[in-house]
């Protein structure tokens, strides 16, 4: 589907009857905007900008009139779609780019390798009353902390588990089809819960981001079984742990001169019936 067929289709979903198409009718309620109908397919951006700086479209742009908030006249240009490429060149260079990204992931380091900087490192975050320690491969604990250092109260939350892990991971469904993309530990053997009679055990998940290692998040996703979110910035160099960016594209609009709009206006009223049909 193009671009113009995307807008037509939400033109005529919100507007059977009038002439002028309003910003507000197909995108969200502010000047700037952004629709896309999920994660995978290209961000479309509105940007109505003043008539001393406008766009300069290219060649061959189709566009199309919408009103502002303000009822605004605006010509708004689409932005070209990229057309795929075909024949036996583009065959070539597929099977090549596939060649090559196999060797890629030959010599990709696997999860565990790429968490060996955060080796004998500890991380800690807190949240209200808690403090929440995570130490790799070692332990989790929750801590009440008083004068910086005082540990008032501590339990632990569980001890690394190499068979654990081992085993969990196995279990684990296609990493495409998780929203967000992530490597677990298990750390078992925690301090015994009240509630259930079992020791307390943390999952610790291994997500990619690009800013500094930090303990993110701390959920309890059953009586006493926890879930603790890491980020680490060197998990990202494997590609199966890379954030999907969606392709961006905008929508620049000109405010259309009120000279010029009264003169599209009598140009059109004073068009004969005669001259509309040829």
């Amino acid at each position: 589907m193009t671009i113009a067929q995307i807008l037509l289709s939400l033109v005529i979903a919100s507007l059977s009857s009038t002439s002028h198409v309003s910003a507000d009718q197909i995108f969200p309620a502010h000047l700037v905007g952004t629709f896309s109908r999920n994660n995978r397919e290209p961000k479309y951006t509105i940007e109505f900008l003043p008539e001393d700086s406008p766009f300069h479209p290219g060649d061959n742009l189709e566009s199309m009139v919408m009103l502002d908030k303000q009822g605004r006249r605006f010509l708004c240009y689409l932005p070209k779609e990229e057309e795929s490429t075909s024949g036996w060149t583009s065959t070539l260079q597929n099977i090549s780019t596939m060649l090559m990204e196999t060797d890629k992931l030959m010599k990709l380091k696997n999860p565990d390798e790429l968490l060996q900087p955060l080796n004998e490192k500890c991380l800690v975050r807190q949240e209200g009353w808690w403090s929440y320690e995570f130490c790799h491969l070692g332990t989790v604990r929750q801590l009440h902390i008083e004068d910086v250092t005082k540990i008032v109260q501590e339990f632990s939350l569980g001890k690394y588990d190499a068979e654990a892990t081992a085993a969990f991971n196995q279990k684990v469904s296609n990493v495409s089809t998780v929203k967000e993309r992530y490597h677990s530990h298990i750390y078992t053997n925690g301090t015994t819960c009240d509630l259930t009679g079992t020791p307390r055990e943390v999952e610790v998940r291994f997500v990619c981001a690009e800013t500094r290692a930090m303990v993110t998040s701390i959920t309890e996703l059953s009586t006493c079984k926890y879930a603790l979110t890491v980020q680490c910035p060197t998990l990202c160099k494997h590609p199966l742990f890379q954030l999907e960016k969606p392709v961006s594209h905008t929508i620049h609009c000109n405010l259309i001169p009120l000279e010029e709009d009264a003169t599209r206006n009598e140009e059109v009223v004073g068009e004969s019936p005669k001259d509309a049909d040829s």
